[in-house]
């Protein structure tokens, strides 16, 4: 029977900031127009970070029932490595969807019923990246989902159930913090490729290559830098993100070091605490304008 801990561990913190930063982000650029609702952002957050911990839950169970889990590097899996039963992993991610849903009704209720459409679409997107019996994960499209999900979907719903409008200010925040999510993701799949593609699971890592791999991961921590420095015109507190460049110099020089293996699972970490970072900075550039 797993642990606590080991229940917390199958969760995978690390990837938290995923949840965290577009919600912040999105209140961001919603208290920079004078709209910011605290108790809905907050509800935003929870519904974040339940489809992040739920599709944590559910890609542990279909991949330790598929055996994909079996040779992998990284922490240690709750079905893949026996720790729970299956059934007790597949319950925990239903429960997590299930109060996405209804914190994401109630948010559905107090600025528009349209919401229930990206709603019910991010639940599904959820599940089938590596539930069902095609699961889009093993196609290369994780990388894509990320990004509309974490990034374009999450940063501007946060912004539209405060402001009850989408702005051009909050889909262009959206892919700076999209991009970061997909790095987080681009980092744990490199990691992986040597196992994914012995148990047949065709990630975009494992399609690229372990080369051309590392050069995306490169690609999606500078790029964001770039685009808030863009964005400066219209917030030029925005620019107070090159405040968190300097965390960018380690896990790039590890990546295209060549570091490689359980190497990489430190690289995770620096690469969450990077997007904490460069979201904080983004979040308060937005919000203040001057």
């Amino acid at each position: 029977m797993a642990t606590a801990r080991e229940w917390v561990g199958g969760a995978r913190p690390r990837t938290l900031p995923a949840a965290i930063v577009p919600v912040a982000v999105g209140s961001g650029v919603a208290a920079g127009y004078g709209d910011f609702v605290p108790w809905r952002a907050a509800v935003a957050l929870i519904v974040a970070l339940m489809l992040q911990v739920g599709v944590n839950y559910a890609n542990d169970y279909s991949d330790g029932i598929r055996g994909t889990d079996h040779r992998r590097l990284g922490p240690a899996r709750l079905v893949g490595s026996g720790l729970a039963e299956p059934r007790k992993v597949l319950a925990a991610a239903l429960c997590c969807f299930l109060i996405a849903a209804l914190a994401g009704l109630a948010l559905c209720a107090a600025s528009s019923w349209w919401l229930l459409l990206p709603g019910a679409a991010a639940i599904a997107a959820a599940w089938f990246y590596t539930g069902g019996s095609r699961p889009y994960g093993y196609r290369a499209l994780g990388e894509v989902s990320v990004f509309v999900f974490f990034g374009v979907m999450a940063v501007a719903g946060t912004a539209f159930v405060q402001m009850g409008r989408i702005t051009w200010l909050a889909v262009a925040a959206a892919v700076p913090v999209g991009l970061l999510a997909c790095a987080l993701l681009v980092i744990n799949n490199l990691r992986d490729i040597p196992g994914d593609r012995d148990a047949g699971k065709r990630t975009l890592a494992v399609l690229l290559g372990d080369r051309r791999t590392r050069i995306l991961y490169a690609g999606c921590l500078s790029v964001p830098f770039a685009i808030a420095v863009a964005m400066a015109p219209a917030a030029p507190l925005a620019a107070l993100t090159l405040a968190a460049a300097p965390l960018v110099i380690h896990p790039i020089r590890l990546v295209l070091g060549r570091v490689s293996g359980s190497g990489l699972i430190g690289v995770l970490g620096q690469t969450g605490r990077l997007q904490l970072a460069f979201g904080l900075l983004l979040t308060v550039g937005l919000a203040i304008r001057l």
